[in-house]
């Protein structure tokens, strides 16, 4: 659990740097949408290698339709949840979308509490409102570029407002159900993950087709795109052990503690300089982890 929590910790941590890499003259030179696909894909083959390789109790268990079509929601609200991040650049910055997507933590929560009818306590409360805190503050402005100027404002306005109250419920009740799904069916998590991915490779293909352009598929792909495909993937299988076997909360745990890898690579790398807002992010983290686990 050890290993694999800090590994799902260095792959969130290290996605936006990766994409960084992958920039050519400061754009991403391929389709998200293609990197998507292949995400899925690689999952989807992943899950049906480990099902046919280490899961013996796959003769014993007794799939039906009903089994099946629940994860073909769960795919759907992903999926809904990619196009909606695309759109919101249309009403909002990447700096405020960053800093308001936050809130999902508490969306999140408020959904595993209801549904799940899992009730948290004061301090465990108190906690993920310290990750939000958390999150805004890094995102506000935890890290610095030497020459940029300081401070960051938001830019907003009512449709974008309304679309990062949809994304956020969405990112939580997608989590909230495909959890639900997972610990009540009595099938091999291998399993699970091919009906989920399996939709998931679906859905994405036909909206690659809805939208398609004349760029190719696999056009502006190099070294470090491929590494972003397989960690996303890899860190996708992880997800679905902790959801599983843990719960969304952990999961948001993660998220959260991503924020010093990403920090530490992004100084590394491109010589960014940390601000007072990221060791007041790292506070509440300590603070957070100590109030709910401690």
């Amino acid at each position: 659990w050890a290993l694999m929590l800090v590994l799902s910790v260095a792959i969130y941590g290290s996605h936006a740097p990766l994409l960084t890499l992958c920039k050519v003259d400061g754009a991403i030179p391929f389709s998200s949408t293609s990197v998507v696909i292949l995400v899925e894909l690689t999952k989807l083959l992943l899950s049906l290698l480990s099902l046919l390789t280490w899961n013996p109790e796959l003769q014993r268990a007794t799939v039906s339709w009903r089994h099946v079509v629940p994860f073909a929601l769960s795919a759907l609200l992903y999926a809904a949840n990619n196009n909606l991040v695309v759109h919101m650049q249309l009403f909002m910055d990447p700096s405020t979308f960053q800093v308001l997507s936050n809130l999902k933590i508490v969306s999140t929560a408020l959904l595993y509490s209801f549904f799940l009818h899992q009730r948290l306590r004061t301090c465990q409360w108190l906690a993920l409102f310290l990750l939000v805190a958390a999150g805004v503050s890094y995102s506000w402005g935890g890290l610095w570029e030497p020459g940029s100027p300081s401070g960051m404002q938001l830019h907003i306005t009512l449709p974008g407002l309304f679309l990062i109250s949809v994304y956020c419920l969405i990112s939580g009740l997608s989590a909230v159900y495909t959890e639900a799904i997972l610990k009540t069916q009595p099938l091999p998590l291998s399993l699970q993950n091919l009906f989920l991915y399996f939709f998931g490779v679906l859905l994405n293909l036909i909206g690659s087709l809805w939208s398609s352009t004349e760029a190719g598929f696999l056009e502006g792909f190099s070294f470090w795109v491929l590494v972003v495909v397989v960690s996303q993937a890899v860190n996708g299988l992880i997800t679905s052990v902790v959801m599983k076997h843990s719960t969304n909360i952990t999961r948001l745990f993660i998220i959260s503690c991503s924020i010093l890898v990403n920090a530490l690579l992004s100084v590394a790398l491109f010589s960014l300089q940390l601000t007072s807002l990221f060791f007041l992010a790292v506070l509440c983290i300590g603070l957070a982890v100590h109030l709910y686990y401690g």
